[in-house]
């Protein structure tokens, strides 16, 4: 139990370099061992932890599993977990073997391919654990050149300006929160996480932890934050980088960015931006909540006259994040529990999502919406998957969809009736254009005869997507076993938010 988190995090990148060294050649006997070796590397994480998940107590204050070591330059090496992060490694831990086993068709470069994807995981891994603040900030900052890579060289026909904008988008944002990260190191000394949350600004018995911060400067560190996480998650106005990132990623490549990635951002306001600066984050509440019911509206209206299905369904992630940014802002038990199942929920349903649109781009090589239409009849087990899915996402009770939402509006009422109101347009909206691309698409007449030769659902594809049907079932009709862990950890941060918002 003394190294669990480091072996979980680790583990992928063994796998890589096992990859790397041992590995030659790009014959088939040789491409498949790379997708053996690197699917072992994914599952073995997953079922550690499982482990974790099972032993986890969520009535502990405070981290649990927590590692600590000196290394370079007097930096710490610190990791452990508590409500909020196991859900998110949880996710990512189910979603990366399910990422392998759909890429089994990938015939390029699959070494190099599978390599990307086992140290992306390492470093999302190192984000969701990290207790310092530049561990955090390196793993934080290094997921980008992996993704990068799967952007650039495994995407489509515009990968490369796809690869170079997301890119740039993300980096850009982060260089003030370096500057931030910096800042705080040289008044304090200490760049330790759990100096900085949920603390007394006045107390003197610890390092960082004494150093009153002023609202000015709180404001101005909160900004720098917040741009790094804003781009990231992405909000509206900082978001226009992913919709070409997805169309032009691979199915693997989207299914990280959308189930995984863009919860980076969410997890970072709930770790930094709420607990180390509150009255920064209540003094900025309306605008975050002016931009997400913008968010929600717009880009579910801008859904709604796509032509390719990936950018559709790109779009329509932008607007569930919205969802999350207002729970986060809304400082409460309800909404922020909402906000974190949320996110799970997002990212079980949009994994799903790119995964389907993936399987009819690999058998017609388009997202033409246009080009499809009477699917019901050639595919019936895809339109089965197709219709259920759909629904999960506009929120249809019974689903995890409906829970994160749902729990979310709950928790923005009590603050803001106004925004409460706004943002449910939002869950209409997601309907209508939910509704119509499964018309145009699933239902009708076939009228293309390039679609009589497609088929049906293989038995490999719909091994990935049985799970991921049980998983969004299984947390619609009992979400206890989120709620339960998340609870007391965000309980302690809206306590802490209470007590020094006073």
């Amino acid at each position: 139990m003394d190294y669990l988190l480091s072996l979980i995090i680790f583990f992928p990148c063994f796998g890589a370099l096992i990859l790397g060294i041992f590995l030659r050649g790009e014959n088939l006997e040789a491409n498949n061992n790379a997708k053996l070796l690197t699917l072992v590397s994914t599952i073995a994480p997953l079922i550690f932890s499982i482990f974790v998940f099972f032993n986890f107590n969520p009535n502990v204050t405070g981290f649990q599993l927590v590692e600590e070591y000196q290394w370079l330059m007097g930096l710490t090496y610190k990791v452990g977990i508590d409500g909020i992060s196991l859900p998110l490694i949880l996710l990512t831990t189910i979603t990366m073997p399910i990422v392998i086993i759909s890429s089994w068709k990938i015939e390029r470069n699959v070494k190099e391919y599978m390599i990307c994807f086992l140290i992306l995981e390492t470093l999302i891994l190192g984000v969701f654990c990290s207790l310092d603040l530049v561990l955090f900030y390196l793993f934080f900052e290094s997921g980008l050149i992996p993704m990068f890579l799967i952007i650039g060289i495994w995407g489509g026909n515009n990968r490369v300006y796809a690869a170079f904008k997301f890119f740039l988008y993300t980096l850009l944002g982060s260089i003030l929160m370096l500057f931030a990260v910096i800042y705080m190191w040289t008044v304090s000394g200490t760049t330790d996480i759990t100096k900085l949350m949920f603390f007394d600004f006045n107390s003197s018995d610890f390092e960082l932890l004494g150093f009153n911060i002023s609202g000015g400067i709180q404001s101005i560190l909160w900004m720098a934050f917040f741009a790094s996480f804003a781009v990231k998650l992405p909000m509206w106005p900082f978001h226009t980088w992913l919709p070409d990132a997805h169309v032009q990623a691979p199915t693997g490549g989207s299914v990280v960015l959308a189930a995984i990635l863009l919860k980076m951002g969410g997890y970072g306001f709930l770790r930094f931006s709420l607990p180390m600066f509150p009255d920064a984050s209540l003094i900025f509440q309306n605008f975050i909540f002016s931009i997400s019911v913008i968010a929600i509206i717009y880009t579910s209206l801008v859904a709604l006259m796509q032509k390719d299905i990936k950018k559709l369904i790109a779009y329509s992630s932008v607007a569930h994040m919205g969802f999350v940014t207002l729970g986060i802002f809304s400082m409460n038990q309800q909404s922020i529990d909402g906000a974190i199942f949320q996110m799970i929920s997002h990212g079980i349903i949009s994994a799903a999502l790119f995964l389907l649109v993936g399987v009819i781009y690999d058998r017609m090589h388009t997202r033409d919406i246009d080009f499809y239409g009477g699917l019901v009849s050639l595919m019936p087990k895809y339109a089965l998957f197709f219709i259920f899915f759909t629904m999960a996402n506009v929120g249809l009770p019974g689903t995890s969809g409906f829970v994160g939402e749902f729990l979310v509006l709950l928790g923005t009422f009590k603050v803001s009736k106004l925004v409460t109101i706004s943002a449910s347009l939002g869950i209409v909206l997601s309907a209508c254009y939910g509704l119509w691309l499964s018309r145009r698409i699933i239902f009708g007449n076939v009228t293309n005869n390039k679609l009589l030769e497609i088929t049906d659902l293989n038995r490999i594809e719909k091994l990935y997507f049985i799970p991921l049907i049980v998983f969004t079932l299984f947390l619609g009709i009992l979400p206890y076993p989120v709620l339960e862990i998340t609870s007391n950890s965000v309980d302690l941060l809206v306590s802490h938010l209470t007590q020094n918002l006073k």
